[in-house]
């Protein structure tokens, strides 16, 4: 068993919009943007990664820096592949020789069986011997610490780059749940869209998240507000550089929208809830994670909109990747782990 053992390789893989995240032996092996360079001509994969972000948006004829994964689920299936491989790669030359690779990744609970499919094809495509999915609120629950198998109700929203996943869990399943493509990278586009609108501003996608985490809020008015920061971009009128100053007023304005849209998606999932899970709710609260969870305000706004108590987890963004890892550790135990012979 210890031969055999040596040449086991498991990964546990968020393989997220944004960013993908590689748990192995319980540490966070990788945590790297979702996004591919390649040569335009030959099709050859340049970069992946931070790598391939340094790139985003300042390319050539000849470079295309490709995101594979659009709401949660893949878009591009040769560049999901080439990034999969190319993160595996990264965590060292020696793994090459690994012979048996045992993968959990987790998926949007509203993802369908074409898109489930296409999942376990890229796993195939790195050569993993046994893939299994996870919904993302079951391992987002499982990395807070939940209970998920107690028969006890618990609501996690989880929201990442592309997907906002609310779901109400108990007895290891997913009781109710509301699966919507509003979440971070909405909130960059709302972002970009209100920059143009307001101040007649052309910007980027990376200094539309970079404006996002600075001074992004879900609240107009914040008891501890962010300073107010430059956003440089290009004058659509005059086709000149320029910057303006901005601040979270006017970036809570810019996402209110889309915000909304993540409210009305919480009350319709606590209106399909059971009575005597709904009770459970009402004691323990709503758990927050995934990247949206850092948007500032947001906890606080949702509080007022449902009456309970919101908890923010305490890592959000590495709250999925450690819930898949535990899950990693126990296929045999969880039912709600989906094999590809499941399919």
């Amino acid at each position: 068993m210890g031969l055999f053992s040596f040449f086991r390789q498991e990964l546990a893989v968020d393989l997220g919009t944004a960013n993908t995240l590689i748990i192995e032996n319980g540490k966070v092996v990788i945590n790297e943007p979702s996004i591919v360079a390649m040569n335009r001509m030959t099709g050859e994969v340049l970069a992946v990664g931070m790598k391939a972000m340094q790139m985003h948006e300042k390319t050539h004829s000849n470079l295309v820096t490709i995101r594979p994964l659009k709401d949660g689920v893949i878009a591009d299936f040769q560049a999901a592949e080439a990034l999969i491989h190319g993160l595996i790669n990264l965590i060292g030359e020696r793994k090459k020789f690994f012979s048996h690779l045992k993968m959990v990744i987790c998926i949007p609970s509203g993802i369908t069986e074409v898109e489930k499919r296409a999942v376990f094809d890229s796993a195939d495509h790195v050569d993993s011997k046994e893939t299994y999915l996870i919904h993302e609120p079951m391992a987002a629950a499982l990395g807070i610490g939940l209970d998920v198998q107690a028969p006890q109700g618990n609501m996690i929203i989880d929201i990442g780059g592309g997907t906002t996943e609310i779901a109400v869990i108990a007895l290891s399943g997913i009781v109710t749940d509301q699966s919507i493509r509003t979440a971070g990278d909405e909130f960059t586009n709302d972002i970009i869209d209100f920059m143009k609108r307001k101040h007649n501003l052309l910007i980027g996608e990376r200094t539309a998240e970079n404006l996002k985490i600075k001074v992004g809020s879900a609240l107009e008015n914040l008891y501890d507000p962010p300073e107010p920061v430059g956003v440089n971009g290009r004058d659509l009128l005059t086709g000149i550089p320029k910057q303006v100053m901005t601040d979270y007023h006017e970036v809570a304005e810019a996402l209110d929208k889309s915000v909304a849209k993540i409210e009305e998606a919480v009350l319709k999932a606590l209106e399909d809830t059971p009575p005597e899970l709904a009770a459970d709710i009402y004691r323990n609260g709503i758990y927050l994670t995934g990247g949206g969870a850092l948007l500032r305000g947001l906890d606080e706004r949702l509080a007022k909109k449902t009456k309970l108590t919101v908890h923010i987890a305490e890592d959000p963004l590495k709250a999925v990747v450690i819930g898949t890892g535990l899950a990693l550790k126990n296929t045999d135990i969880y039912t709600f782990l989906m094999d590809r012979q499941s399919l």
